[in-house]
């Protein structure tokens, strides 16, 4: 069996809309469908889907935990700009940008819920079109 590789993340958050305009501004993901204010689901470019749902009692310490979810960027410049980006707008930086072993060159991030964002330059996956 094989899958067509992680195209799907759901997450609890506090506050759906708040979340919505952190992805949608940051990352430029755009609504695919909001069937309410408590449910939006964003995709990037139709290739992906983002599923943020609120969830009354969010507490980020007793709730299943997440290690990280990471954006594919295309180039390592292009993570650079990201970092460049998050810094001006005052976001959470978890990780500086770093080189690693498998030539892949990343960041961290946190969202407006403290979940942790991986911007990555990974080449075998940012070379497809």
């Amino acid at each position: 069996m094989k899958t067509l590789g992680l195209r799907h993340v759901a997450l609890n958050v506090k506050d759906a809309q708040r979340s919505k305009i952190f992805y949608c501004d940051f990352f430029n993901m755009s609504v695919e469908w909001e069937p309410d204010v408590d449910n939006v689901y964003l995709t990037s470019h139709g290739q992906d889907n983002l599923a943020l749902h609120k969830s009354e009692n969010f507490n980020m310490d007793s709730q299943q935990g997440l290690d990280h979810i990471g954006f594919i960027i295309p180039s390592k410049e292009d993570v650079d700009l990201f970092y460049q980006q998050a810094k001006t707008n005052h976001i959470p930086i978890v990780k500086e940008p770093k080189q690693h072993r498998d030539g892949a060159y990343s960041f961290y991030l946190k969202d407006p819920d403290g979940y942790v964002i991986q911007i990555i330059y990974h080449p075998p996956i940012s070379q497809k079109k």
